[in-house]
């Protein structure tokens, strides 16, 4: 499904559909295919990314917003509008503050802020604190990926954003 929906948009369109859909066995196949879609042509989603992301709040289906925040934690941040960013760090922020966020939703999100910390440096600052205070009640999932993505703002030189 994945090959066809690269080589027929009408498939490609019909699979970011049925993402969305309450059906939640179909929404999550539908958007886990998207990420296979991603995983070889990922230049074919970012004309997708504004509705993905501003619908992200919304998706109650754990499975899909997995699916979604993988193809985004992928994604060139650069590519992505400004408002955007803003939307999706409040998104990624609030899931690693639940108590009730997946392991695999908590580590996307990190990797997702800290692909705006590259550009926003102002928030490294923010996602250091508050993966310090998932240190002390994470799963080891999250602490490791925390771990990482710690060392990794710590080499990462910050690219601010150019006015």
């Amino acid at each position: 499904i994945a090959t066809s929906a690269i080589e027929n948009p009408a498939i490609f369109n019909k699979l970011l559909e049925y993402s969305f859909s309450s059906d939640k066995k179909l929404a999550f196949r539908a958007s886990w295919t998207l990420t296979k879609v991603c995983d070889k042509f990922p230049e074919l989603i970012y004309p997708y990314l504004p509705e993905i992301i501003l619908k992200l709040d919304k998706i109650d289906n754990e499975s899909t917003q997995r699916s979604f925040l993988r193809i985004i934690s992928f994604s060139d941040m650069g590519r992505i509008n400004e408002r955007h960013h803003g939307i999706l760090a409040e998104h990624c922020f609030g899931a690693l503050k639940s108590g009730f966020s997946a392991i695999a939703i908590k580590a996307y999100s990190m990797e997702i802020l800290y692909n705006l910390v590259v550009i926003y440096p102002e928030l490294l600052n923010e996602l250091s604190a508050t993966i310090n205070i998932l240190e002390g009640e994470g799963s080891a999932g999250v602490i490791a990926r925390g771990r990482m993505i710690l060392k990794k703002l710590a080499n990462t030189p910050v690219k601010p954003k150019l006015s």
